[in-house]
């Protein structure tokens, strides 16, 4: 019965690997999307935690008379790499090569992209609160022969006023001031600071908005000390000066306000800023941005997309 059962099993037909009739051509990609794995991950500043991964795996089919390629042993690779091994620049390049190599003959190229919530406790603007603050983050690895490359992705979420509005905010303010103090003869600051006080005194606001930056950045693999996650974060943040925030009390209200208020941009203020930053950090060997700003005075939203510009980096496609 065993011997029987053993036959059966070597004599199971194998469709993919059969050399049956088929449209002979080479396929740029193949493979799985939305595989769910826990993995563990470890960034500069955070240190080592786990992580819910949503997990596109890929190889090329370069073997024309292929029928296809083995996708139990993408995920097979994935659980074994990743159920033995935080993920790293290090744990990608065996996962990839080992791709490969059960697809010798078929593949040249591997690919493999984790989506995952990247959650940062963030502190209050002026209480002593905080709270935590999810980013989505995507880590993708390319292999080609040698040749691998490692992509650090977040969103970023941050608040815009518009610089335009601000300015016909004021002249409004102006004109209600003019208005409310035009016949008076003298009038005091302590009249003024308090008329100013009231709804009648700033009588318009600029328009504000949540936005999000896109960065996607090409990182130096060489380093085995983590993914750059919370510092990338940080450095995005602190170009933009206008965060989102987590929990707010009266005081860090009024300073996010007061934030805003003295950081007027439109999507091309903010695009400057964001490649500036980038620019002067030397960890990212290349960079692309899009920042979206989601308007809240019309129903499309104000986009602009830039690159760190470079022979043969990233292209500034939308």
């Amino acid at each position: 019965m065993k011997r029987d059962q053993t036959d059966a099993a070597h004599s199971m037909p194998d469709v993919a690997s059969s050399k049956s009739r088929h449209i002979q051509t080479t396929l740029d990609w193949v493979g799985m999307s939305e595989i769910h794995l826990p993995a563990r991950l470890s960034d500069t500043l955070a240190g080592e935690r786990p992580i819910a991964a949503s997990i596109q795996a890929y190889v090329d089919l370069e073997d024309a008379d292929a029928r296809g390629i083995h996708m139990s042993r993408l995920y097979l690779t994935l659980e074994e790499t990743f159920g033995d091994c935080a993920v790293s620049a290090g744990s990608i390049d065996a996962l990839l090569r080992t791709f490969l190599d059960t697809h010798k003959g078929l593949s040249s190229h591997a690919f493999v992209q984790l989506d995952f919530e990247y959650s940062v406790r963030r502190p209050s603007l002026k209480s002593n609160y905080s709270g935590w603050k999810s980013y989505p983050v995507s880590i993708a690895g390319t292999l080609n022969g040698d040749d691998l490359r490692i992509e650090l992705s977040v969103e970023v979420p941050y608040s815009s006023t518009c610089p335009c509005s601000a300015a016909l905010a004021r002249q409004l303010i102006q004109d209600a001031f003019r208005e409310q103090f035009g016949d008076v003869g003298t009038i005091s600051a302590e009249q003024v600071a308090e008329w100013l006080g009231t709804e009648q005194g700033v009588c318009a606001t600029p328009h504000s908005q949540r936005s999000v930056a896109q960065v996607r950045v090409l990182l130096d693999h060489a380093e085995e000390q983590g993914f750059p996650i919370t510092a990338l974060i940080d450095l995005i943040e602190g170009a933009l000066k206008t965060p989102v925030q987590t929990a707010v009390k009266r005081e860090d209200e009024q300073e996010f306000a007061r934030l805003n208020g003295q950081n007027l941009m439109f999507c091309e203020d903010a695009a400057r800023r964001l490649k500036q930053a980038l620019n002067g950090d030397e960890l990212y060997q290349d960079f692309w941005l899009r920042v979206n700003h989601l308007e809240s005075l019309h129903a499309h939203n104000a986009v602009a997309i830039v690159t760190k510009d470079i022979n043969g980096g990233y292209l500034p496609i939308p």
